[in-house]
């Protein structure tokens, strides 16, 4: 059988895995991970367990693989660990095999217990068969019970010398604080667009395919950092195609995209009112398509972009964006206001979730169009005061003209707006004379400058509470709070043990509120000064040993063993 033939009997392997770096050097966009790790092995000051966390399809199972290949490597009559694995000796192809008896990979997701971390521990005493270090890969750690963690945990902390641990997961946030302060963590960042269209235009070449570069920028798009993501994705591609170039239509048609000119339209047309025209192109996309779901996710993309630019003009001539972001991303960054986008993002966010849970998602996704379109018109909170002013609100221009809907009657609010009511129809006198009637009620609800309180120490802020009603801060402030430093604007405390976690934000939120200015207050592990409610102690305390040297006092408590001072009163003179 020749090579060829054999090449083609031997069964597909997915991009993801045939791709697979097998060195430091294969790995992109986590050069930080790399040079700490290529140090740490050099200077022989390696941790004796690693945590590694980011999102899915990000290389951790694979940099846990490698580090594996890095500690065992014996190639070239090395006697230690390298940077450098070769990949040809017995124990890298071992691991590159996953048969190797000293690299032990154990997917927490399916093995979650005591007994399976039990058993693991068991192993952890015998030194390697054949391997420098015997290595234990968890993957998806978070996954363990509670159980299984606390198992694990003085283990963790005093390994043998001949045991290395590597966790991998993609929710830091579920593992143990006494789990990671016995690892040294590493987080791997999401990967940039750029550098993932590089990564995946070389493994193109290599694959002999064909891709428009706007093809890998939508993959790429959609691969959202992750390089697995991305792999799975062009491998589809490929597939989809397999004839000729693949282009960006194709991808599109794959992933239910619609064609970025066309949201630009559908977003102008939508911010202008026309939703008569706004609904058709929704239509005509559907049909296409895309889905409602992906479209609003690239109307709401497409607004974040906008204002960008609107902040930081010089984005958008960044190298890198497509042509068409670029142009039209430009001109709406022109005629949109900040309040516009800023309203229009939120809608489409909230939208985007309707979306998700209706059983008709276009219907859904008409209704936001719809929704967005008629908001338009809105004026600003500035616009409808100064409209307000001039007696005008009816008609001030929001950031948009008003809805053009011409196969239906205008809604009753644009009939206001466009005609003033006539003295003969009902409630015209209210309508004329509500601007000014507003005009005499609103300085006397705004609130005087000097109202607010403003607290210039400690004992300020507790007086405050007390007045405020806050009986429960206000209790908490005296008992458990040492106060390490205080300045306008900024309180460093460091709270007691029977403090509520939540204390520190509890008081920030209410001076901020309180005194209409903002506040800061952190958390200090210094010692600070007394509490309040010791400082009461101690001078109660002091008063009642003033009391007990009294010679009356002394001669009482002689003649009356056990009597005690219970309380120590100021008498006023008699007149």
């Amino acid at each position: 059988m020749t090579e060829q033939e054999n090449t083609e009997d031997a069964p597909y392997q997915v991009l993801a895995r045939k791709y697979r770096p097998t060195d430091f050097s294969g790995l992109i966009g986590q050069e930080t991970l790399v040079q700490t790790l290529s140090n740490a092995i050099k200077q022989s000051r390696l941790a004796h367990a690693f945590v590694l966390t980011g999102v899915r399809g990000i290389g951790k199972t694979t940099t846990a693989r490698i580090i594996a290949r890095a500690l065992n490597c014996d190639g070239e009559g090395r006697d230690g660990p390298t940077v450098d694995p070769c990949g040809v000796c017995e124990q890298c192809q071992a691991i590159n095999q996953d048969r190797h008896m000293d690299v032990l990979e154990m997917d927490a997701a399916s093995r979650t217990g005591v007994d399976d971390i039990r058993e693991l521990i068991e192993g952890v005493r015998y030194k390697p068969t054949s391997a420098r270090y015997k290595v234990y890969i968890i993957d998806e750690v978070h996954m363990l019970s509670r159980n299984a963690f606390n198992a694990l945990l003085k283990t963790l902390e005093e390994p043998p010398e001949h045991v290395k641990f590597i966790f991998a997961t993609t929710e830091i946030g579920k593992i143990p604080v006494t789990v990671l302060s016995r690892c040294q963590r590493f987080d791997l960042r999401r990967i940039d667009m750029d550098q993932l269209s590089a990564h995946f235009k070389s493994i193109i070449t290599q694959e002999g395919a064909a891709l428009s570069d706007e093809a890998v920028h939508l993959i790429s798009r959609a691969a959202d950092g992750s390089v697995r993501d991305g792999l799975s994705l062009l491998d589809q591609a490929i597939a989809h195609n397999a004839d000729g170039e693949i282009t960006a239509d194709h991808i599109r048609d794959m992933l239910g995209l619609a064609d970025r000119s066309q949201t630009f339209e559908l977003i102008e047309a939508v911010m202008k009112g026309e939703i008569a025209e706004a609904l058709e192109m929704m239509g005509a996309l559907y049909v296409a398509g895309a889905d409602p779901a992906v479209l609003l996710e690239d109307m709401l993309e497409i607004t974040h972009w906008v204002t960008r630019i609107k902040i930081v003009p010089g984005v958008a001539d960044e190298p890198g964006v497509p042509e068409i972001e670029r142009v039209q991303g430009k001109i709406m960054a022109e005629g949109l206001s900040m309040a516009a986008l800023s309203r229009a993002w939120q809608m489409l966010m909230k939208g985007l979730g309707e979306v998700r849970m209706a059983p008709r998602p276009e219907q859904a996704a008409e209704m936001v169009l719809v929704r967005l379109a008629y908001a338009a018109d809105l004026p600003t909170p500035a616009d409808a005061i100064k409209a307000i002013k001039e007696g005008s609100l009816g008609n001030s221009g929001g950031s948009a003209p008003a809805p053009a809907a011409p196969s239906s009657p205008a809604p009753q609010t644009s009939a206001i707006a466009t005609s003033p009511p006539s003295n003969d129809q009902p409630g015209a006198a209210l309508a004329t004379a509500a601007p000014e009637t507003v005009m005499e009620v609103a300085p006397q609800v705004e609130p005087e400058p000097d109202a607010r309180p403003n607290p210039q120490s400690f004992l300020d802020v507790v007086a405050l509470a007390d007045a405020e009603k806050e009986a429960i801060l206000h209790a908490n402030l005296i008992n458990n709070v040492h106060l390490v430093s205080f300045e306008k604007g900024r309180i460093e405390i460091r709270p007691t043990d029977h403090a509520p976690p939540e204390l520190s934000g509890q008081l920030r939120e209410f001076l901020t509120n309180t005194t209409g200015e903002r506040w800061a207050v952190t958390v200090s592990n210094q010692p600070g000064e007394p509490t309040l409610q010791q400082n009461v102690n101690e001078a109660v305390a002091k008063t009642k040993a003033e009391a007990r040297e009294h010679p009356l006092v002394k001669e009482i408590l002689e003649t009356f063993p056990g009597a005690t001072i219970d309380e120590v009163r100021e008498t006023k003179p008699k007149k």
